[in-house]
């Protein structure tokens, strides 16, 4: 699930790699963009401006139903991420800096939203470790974008993962890697291993270069395939998604 722009308009497409496919899944006028696919692939969750600041929307994948508001407040939000037990959805909302804090909804009941990290520097891209314990994010507290990890729903301390800038973390699937993007589009893997309640962090080591100018990657779950969104040569007006299979046999070379 990617934003797409068609004659102007922004909305939610669905890319079926199998079949070549390709469907729109939102057509409000406004701009809706930002899927967050929930566990059991039934549904997107999304974020659209069509009350003027982005709320929070969800739709069945197979287009049916309507886009329901999910959540709303004063705040421009984003989703990011929904946990594996499907109780959850992470999300980055601005504050009155204009700064972004990390928050989680719960999707079930009609408890409230509460801070996952919220600090004076600007938190965003959280994502559920496979076992729902930690959250990986990127923050710029030290001046430069790095990755940190804080565990969930808490209390502890948080963990630096990146130590040379890192952005728009990934994990996979078995909980054995987290994935992060760094300064001059190297796509990074984290070597982690989960002990009941604690993680252990190991080597770091380069995948490979995902292509200029993109905006940050996404991982399947088996850790074997990889896509970015990357400018256009052709026309900076556009991008297109680029699918990066076979990447351990460049590896090797």
């Amino acid at each position: 699930a990617f934003t797409g722009e068609a004659s102007g308009n922004y909305d939610v497409w669905i890319q079926d790699l199998t079949h070549n496919l390709r469907n729109r899944l939102t057509f409000d006028l406004a701009r809706d963009g930002f899927p967050a696919w929930s566990p059991d692939g039934k549904t997107i969750v999304f974020a659209s401006n069509r009350k003027g600041l982005n709320d929070l929307y969800r739709k069945p994948t197979d287009g049916t139903g309507t886009d329901d508001l999910l959540y709303i407040d004063r705040t421009n939000k984003l989703p990011d991420d929904w946990s594996r037990d499907g109780r959850y959805l992470l999300y980055h909302a601005q504050n009155p800096r204009g700064d972004f804090d990390v928050y989680c909804l719960p999707m079930t009941g009609d408890a409230k939203p509460g801070p996952v990290v919220k600090t004076d520097f600007n938190e965003q891209n959280g994502r559920f470790s496979p076992d729902g314990h930690w959250v990986a994010y990127q923050s710029d507290e030290t001046g430069r974008i790095e990755v940190y990890l804080t565990p969930f729903p808490g209390p502890g301390g948080k963990r630096q993962v990146s130590t040379a800038g890192g952005a728009s973390p990934s994990w996979r699937a078995d909980g054995k890697e987290l994935y992060y993007v760094a300064p001059g589009s190297s796509l990074m893997a984290v070597e982690t291993r989960f002990t009941g309640a604690d993680i252990e962090i190991g080597a770091t080591h380069l995948l490979f270069h995902v292509p200029p100018g993109s905006t940050g990657a996404d991982v399947a779950a088996d850790g074997q395939r990889f896509i970015a969104a990357v400018p256009d040569r052709e026309s900076s007006a556009t991008q297109t998604l680029t699918l990066i299979q076979n990447w351990t046999a460049g590896v090797k070379k």
